[in-house]
């Protein structure tokens, strides 16, 4: 697959193709089946299949304090989908006011027509766009019988009688409800991010720790768990992590706190995969470092018989 940036980047061997269009936040298995979809016509027809997608999402642009937590941010959606639907192009979109203002059929006739010369959308069957969404389904049907492209809808995704969405799997994190969260995402929730120097409070304590940035304005869980880490061998790593701001030591900036069961090398500026197995419990204010470091020795021990036993 190939990531394409901006509509500019747009080449001949992208045209006359199959696409979708949508967020695709945390490539849940809804997102993963309409992808699919795309992907099995256009190779039907020997055409090329494109996922089309904003960055930022619509939503942090017009509301950011409101935005909800990101699952994905751009690196991990695009490594996702690589990695769970064969197309050959994802074409990220700037989602700037320009983008904003357009209106559903500038959008068709400038993006779909006029760059892509599409030949088939597949869209889900929630899906709006344009100006303040006054795009659905029935405009685009109109429009591709006045241009000349064929639009399906999908139907949504269902598991245990719910549909299956960004939203619902958020609520699931947030309430460390991990295994309901993999059942619609079709793998254990995951965050990844590059390895920094953090003020080595970890070590201090007796437990040296990976620290990552989140760069992200909301972490979409919190707390401690037990963890598998990929980036470092051939094989994951397994760990015990803090997700939040460290409220015992007076933290504001969210970051992700690995602790690695027997492992003590530089690993700084690796960029790491940290992969949420279960929830040991909430992350709290202790009343002294002493009484923190008695907790971590407590939370590190489950999270090796949680992870032992699995």
């Amino acid at each position: 697959m190939q990531l394409i940036r901006g509509l500019h980047n747009i080449n001949g061997a992208m045209q006359n193709g199959v696409a979708t269009i949508g967020n695709f936040d945390g490539v849940h298995l809804g997102h993963q089946q309409l992808l699919g979809q795309t992907a099995q016509l256009a190779k039907q027809l020997k055409l090329p299949a494109i996922a089309i997608t904003f960055e930022p999402q619509p939503a942090e642009y017009f509301k950011p304090a409101e935005a909800p937590a990101r699952l994905t941010r751009l690196r991990e959606k695009v490594l996702a989908i690589s990695q769970y639907a064969p197309v050959d192009y994802l074409l990220c979109l700037a989602f700037n006011p320009k983008l904003a203002s357009l209106t559903p059929m500038e959008f068709i006739r400038h993006i779909l027509v006029d760059k892509l010369a599409l030949r088939y959308l597949i869209t889900g069957d929630d899906f709006r766009f344009g100006y303040q969404r006054q795009g659905d389904i029935a405009l685009l049907k109109n429009a591709g019988e006045q241009y000349d492209f064929s639009v399906q809808q999908a139907s949504a995704l269902v598991r245990h009688n719910q549909r299956v969405s960004s939203t619902k799997i958020r609520d699931y994190l947030a309430k460390g409800e991990l295994t309901a969260a993999q059942e619609m995402l079709g793998r254990n929730y995951s965050l990844s991010g590059q390895v920094v120097r953090g003020d080595q409070r970890g070590r201090q304590l007796g437990f040296p720790t990976a620290n990552i940035f989140l760069k992200r304005k909301v972490s979409p869980l919190a707390g401690v768990y037990a963890v598998k880490v990929y980036g470092i061998t051939e094989y994951p790593l397994l760990g015990v992590a803090n997700v939040g701001t460290r409220p015992t030591v007076d933290g504001t900036r969210s970051l992700l706190e690995v602790y690695l069961f027997n492992f003590s090398q530089d690993i700084y500026g690796l960029h790491l995969r940290v992969e949420f197995m279960v929830k040991i419990r909430p992350e709290y204010k202790f009343s002294s470092l002493e009484a923190l470091k008695n907790q971590i020795a407590e939370d590190a021990k489950m999270a090796k018989s949680i992870l032992q036993a699995n």
